[in-house]
Parts: structure tokens; sequence; C-alpha cells
């Protein structure tokens, strides 16, 4: 509608004339009010505050206009705006984000340490998609004015899951302090917002991503049985709460049964060499721990392939100790590369499917001595 309203305006020369005597603030207020108009949606509130503060002054202070004025005024800037070629962001938080991923994580937060808080933009937007658990620690940390301004700022269903975690006696005092922040001045919330952004972000960038008891765990799902045994026994000794995080990452043949969903496991097998196949079911039915495991596989494949497996095992010479766990492995890392890939999903050891990455570390189910 704006374009249209535009393209009816054409600019005589009497205008330029006329337009020619305005200052820059009063032209942008004349171009402001026309979209207005129009229908059009300005974004004003993206700008600095000292700029809103300044059009809306400019835009009261002015009546009338006439229709030559305004169609030169709109010519002229209908012209700079075709003349931009390229328009970089505004200051260092438009730059950051810009480039965010782009640049190394090290540069990007001593950059955003030395420009202050008001990189975040809009502090309350950080805030409110923050994870549940920083949520809850704010609420628990800060004072309960602080509490109870984040709970207004929060959707309700959000704000309602947290005040459910919350001790009974806290829940309340924030509740009532909800009816009491009613005069809050829009600078107080802005202010809040920034601090607790602030805290949000004040994280130093890490080396590596994953945490090293998964990267650990990962390492000895790929390792022999008596190198992780070796390993997890070390770890006991020097520190047990670390073992135990590595033990709840490991993966091993040994957990199919209750991490495999029965109808993936013919998706497994097919990616698989028989020959891995039959080493792995051959050396896991002959040892106490991983029959299980075995069986399990064998069970929920389609009879005829495990009746046709089963009298192969049978005529195989035992397999040794090495080529067993070498398949057992191979295995795994099937598994995985399966999960990777978004084909199949690995259950919790109580049968749930696991949601996400983050559920794997606490869901693994952990062995010391057996699998590949």
């Amino acid at each position: 509608m704006a374009n249209q309203s535009l393209a009816r305006l054409a600019p005589p020369d009497a205008g330029a004339q006329a337009a020619s005597g305005l200052s820059r603030a009063q032209k942008a207020a004349i171009i402001v009010r026309f979209l207005l108009n129009e229908g059009a949606e300005v974004p004003i509130g993206d700008l600095p505050d000292p700029l809103q503060r300044k059009l809306t002054t400019q835009m009261g202070s002015m009546r009338f206009v006439d229709r030559t004025t305004l169609a030169a005024v709109v010519a002229e800037f209908a012209a700079e705006v075709e003349s931009m070629g390229l328009t970089f962001p505004r200051g260092m938080a438009g730059a950051l984000t810009a480039l965010d991923g782009r640049i190394s994580p090290q540069t990007a937060h001593r950059l955003r340490k030395e420009a202050g808080v008001r990189q975040f933009g809009d502090p309350w937007e950080q805030v409110c998609a923050a994870p549940t658990d920083a949520l809850l620690g704010f609420l628990q940390a800060e004072s309960i004015e602080v509490a109870a301004v984040l709970m207004n700022k929060l959707d309700v269903s959000r704000a309602a899951a947290l005040l459910s975690r919350l001790p009974g006696a806290t829940a309340r005092r924030i509740a009532y302090a909800m009816s009491q922040i009613g005069s809050v001045t829009p600078d107080a919330v802005d202010r809040i917002g920034l601090a607790l952004a602030s805290q949000l972000h004040d994280v130093p960038p890490v080396a590596f991503e994953e945490g090293p008891d998964k990267r650990v765990g990962e390492i000895l799902n790929c390792s022999t049985a008596s190198i992780r045994d070796e390993v997890l026994t070390g770890l006991d000794e020097d520190d047990e709460s670390f073992a135990a995080k590595v033990r709840r990452a490991i993966f091993t043949f040994v957990n199919i049964p209750d991490r495999v969903n029965a109808l993936d496991l013919p998706k497994v097998v097919r990616d698989l060499e028989r020959e891995t196949l039959l080493n792995a079911l051959a050396y896991g039915l002959k040892d106490a721990t991983l029959n299980p495991a075995a069986e399990y596989v064998l069970g929920n494949i389609s009879s005829r392939m495990a009746d046709a497996m089963r009298e192969e095992i049978a005529d195989l010479d035992k397999v040794p100790k090495k080529e067993g766990e070498a398949a057992m492995t191979d295995i795994v890392n099937g598994i995985r590369r399966l999960e990777a890939a978004g084909e199949i999903v690995l259950m919790s050891p109580g049968g749930a499917r696991d949601e996400d990455d983050d559920d794997d570390d606490d869901d693994m189910a952990g062995t010391g001595g057996t699998g590949g």
C-alpha cells in the first residue's frame, strides 16, 4: 500500500526547492508520518532512545505539509534507499550477531566482555529463552522482587512449571511479590533484564564441547573389555564420582536389550557384515554375561535368518576373544551410527526412548567388564 502511494506522488520541481529547506529530522518525521498513514509497520522501537525522543518531539512540533513538499521528500527518501548497496549491523551487538559461529568463541567472548551487557539486544528475549534450570537458579538466588519481575515476563505455562519446582514458602512469597510490582518502571525492568542476561552470558568459552565423562565413555566403548576394566578400576581409585559418570556414558553389547528397541534390530542387522554378526553372536552365546544380549538379537530378527545363523554358529570353531570383542564393537558402532543418522532412537534402561543427547548421560547403563 505504501509503495503504491509513493508511486502516485510524482515529485514536482517546485517541491524540491521546498524540501531543501527542511532539516533531516523534519524529513524523517514526514516519512514516518506518511508510512504510518499508509498502514506500514515502522519499527521505531528498534531505534535508540534518544532518536525515538527526537523523532517524537519533531512530529509533535509539526502541523501541515503540502502535497508538493511531501512528494519531494518521499522522492528524496526513495532515491536514498535505492542507492544503498549494502548495510551493516549497528554497533558491536549487531556485528557479533552477524558473525555468530564464524569467529572463534574466544574472540567473541572477549569482544562481548569489552562491549558490555548491551550486546544482548533485548535482554528479556535472552532470559526468557534460557534453560529451565538457569531460570530456576535466578528465582532461588535473586531477591523476591527480581523473581517476581522475571515471572511476569515469562509465558504463563513456563512460569507455572517453574513455580511448581520451588519450595512452597518461596513460591508463595514470589506470588505475593507479583501483586506489589505494578509501579515498577520500564527502566527498572530493563536493568533487571540486562543483569540477568549478563549472568547468562558470563560463561567462559570451553575448548571441548563434550563433557569429559561422555568422551571417556565413547573411547571405552571402542576399547577391549580388559582395557575398559583396567581404566574403570583406576578411575574408581582416583575419582569415584567421575568413574560413575563414565560408566553411565558407556554403551556396550551387553546393553543392547535395555537400549535398542526390538523393532529396530532388523535395521541394525541389515547394515552388518554376516561374518561380523556371526562372530559376535557365537562369542556372546557362550558367555553367561553376554548370552542375554545375543539371544535378544537372535530373537528379534526373522526366524529364518535366526535359525540359519544358529546352525552356522554350531558349526563354527570357538571364536577367539579378540575377534569376538572386535565384532561386538562393530555392532555397537553400527547402532551408534544409526542413532546419529536419526534412523533409530535408543531407549533408557527403563524402556523409554531417550529424548535428547543430554539425557543420554543419565540414562546410559554402564558395565565394567562385558561387551565390545
